[in-house]
């Protein structure tokens, strides 16, 4: 039976959607926006501390669900502009340090509230 998690220590959806699920050992997290969840707004305006955010945003549920970031197995990571994966992919490698997950990175029209970075996981333990 799939378990839905929600945890105050991340935004909550704006949708018909759940922070995470969790299916058998396997942990489906949706895509984070960069909402610091104490103010419900964005936690800055530039990549650097909006990837900061959705990173911060994915561990806080991981933890939530009783996982850490060395359980995810896949991200993907939807930019609003591509220039900026160099910046993104710094504050990435400073949550994913060793035996990195699989990862794909897009980028997109446009993204929920004008955010500049979406980051999504799977986890699995």
């Amino acid at each position: 039976m799939n378990q839905i998690i929600h945890t105050p220590n991340a935004p909550a959806a704006i949708g018909p959607y759940s922070q995470a699920v969790q299916a058998g050992s396997m942990l489906f997290v949706s895509g984070q926006i960069p909402i610091d969840p104490a103010t419900s707004c964005f936690a800055g305006e530039d990549i650097v501390t909006q990837s900061r955010q959705s990173l911060t945003n994915v561990k806080n549920i991981l933890e939530a669900a009783g996982y850490a970031l060395t359980d995810v197995v896949k991200t993907t990571v939807l930019l609003a502009d591509i220039a900026d994966f160099a910046a993104m992919n710094a504050v990435y490698a400073e949550f994913f340090v060793e035996n990195c997950p699989a990862r794909a990175c897009f980028a997109v029209k446009d993204l929920p509230k004008g955010a500049l970075v979406e980051i999504e996981a799977i986890a699995n333990k």
